[in-house]
């Protein structure tokens, strides 16, 4: 079978929620990051992409009927260039990446662009439809931001709590507290912005037209454990245990990432040398109130189907949809916290649901090149009770 490579990568800068880019469309983010990243592929002719895969999570607005195919279109790309959107919450683009590996692997494609985006911002209230005309009783509108909305009442009450309830719950039972959680977010903000003093990120990020955004807007450069110890719980109140803040959780965000993925026979056509090679896939799933725990097990059956084992591992890129949840998964793996998100992680660079998938591939291979590491992993959790991971294979690597 022919393998798959990862061949470039491109995001935008991730927003606050009602902050810079809270005036751009989605479909427009989303074509944004397709044109930064095919622009890293200089030799290819954009009519020999097989596929476009892109991933969001809402669905509900101006990313509807398939933001994929309109990011094609508003990109100026050949309207001959075919495109879906697939939906696994938190993890769209990460499946978006896995599923156009697949066809590459299996010799459907040759050369496939995935990505993903969300405009939290933007998602819109939405009211049910009403059953019969001219009902008499009021309505309530639902905000698509963020969980759940038009719950069926079939579902158990305990499926359907609140995310931070949920991850207040994982932090009860496994006993991690306040200060550990506070730390952890401290080193991602600490992490984040080193990264971008260093200029880790310059060839990561390309801006968005007509938004003055150098750099992602929810980093807090002076972070410190003391300084997050202050904020209150926003789940819970303390008297009841409240551990979850805004500090210790990623922020509502707005941004869009691509990648560009290709056989090994793509680099001619492509003009540029592969980054990684995706070694591995694993998706899980389990009682939607753990979804926090879903990368636990993702990840073991990535690491399984690579054909190595948690001391192979390099560099781990695990999306921070909480604190709590990522020490969690971090004290289930054998593997060195030191080596999970080297350069900041989505606590401090934000997390744009449909986008964070690819965002972690990116920043992964980057950091696999940057360490001469052969081997990282890339995960995430997923509402409903799923978690996804990617195993990376940087085959340029000297260890």
């Amino acid at each position: 079978m022919p393998s798959a490579h990862l061949y470039a990568s491109a995001r935008t800068p991730f927003g606050r929620f009602g902050g810079a880019l809270a005036g751009v469309r989605p479909d427009d983010l989303a074509a944004t990051a397709l044109t930064a990243a095919l622009a890293k592929a200089p030799a290819l002719d954009p009519a020999r992409i097989d596929d476009v895969v892109w991933g969001c999570a809402n669905q509900a607005g101006e990313d509807n009927r398939n933001v994929g195919r309109m990011a094609v279109l508003l990109a100026g790309l050949p309207t001959s260039i075919p495109a879906t959107t697939v939906n696994r919450l938190c993890g769209s683009s990460l499946d978006a990446a896995a599923l156009a590996s697949r066809s590459i692997e299996t010799g459907d494609a040759d050369v496939v662009v995935a990505g993903g985006v969300e405009s939290m911002s933007r998602a819109p209230w939405v009211l049910p439809k009403p059953e019969r005309a001219y009902p008499a009783g009021d309505v309530t509108a639902a905000s698509t931001t963020l969980g759940w909305r038009l719950v069926n009442p079939d579902m158990p009450a305990e499926w359907t709590a609140p995310l931070g309830e949920c991850n207040e719950q994982l932090a009860q039972r496994l006993g991690i507290g306040r200060e550990r959680q506070d730390e952890f977010a401290a080193r991602s903000h600490q992490l984040a912005a080193k990264a971008w003093a260093d200029g880790f990120f310059d060839d990561l990020v390309v801006g968005v037209d007509g938004v003055d955004l150098p750099r992602d807007e929810c980093v807090r450069d002076g972070s410190t454990p003391q300084t997050l110890a202050k904020l209150k719980p926003s789940f819970r109140s303390p008297a009841d245990g409240g551990t979850i803040t805004a500090g210790n959780a990623s922020p509502l965000t707005d941004g869009a990432s691509a990648l560009v993925i290709g056989s090994e026979a793509a680099a001619t056509a492509l003009g540029v040398a592969p980054l990684a090679r995706i070694a591995g896939r694993g998706a899980h799933a389990l009682d939607p109130r753990d979804f926090g725990l879903g990368p636990v097990e993702a990840a073991n059956q990535a690491l399984a189907r690579a054909g190595i084992s948690w001391s192979d591992v390099g560099a781990v890129e695990l999306n921070e949809a909480f604190a709590v949840q990522s020490l969690a998964c971090l004290d289930a793996w054998d593997v060195d916290p030191d080596l999970v998100n080297t350069r900041g992680g989505a606590i401090a660079l934000g997390h744009p649901l449909g986008a964070s998938g690819a965002r972690l591939l990116g920043t992964l291979a980057a950091v696999l090149r940057e360490r001469d590491a052969r081997w990282g992993v890339a995960a995430l959790c997923i509402g409903v009770g799923q978690g996804l991971a990617v195993v990376l294979e940087n085959q340029e690597a000297s260890r």
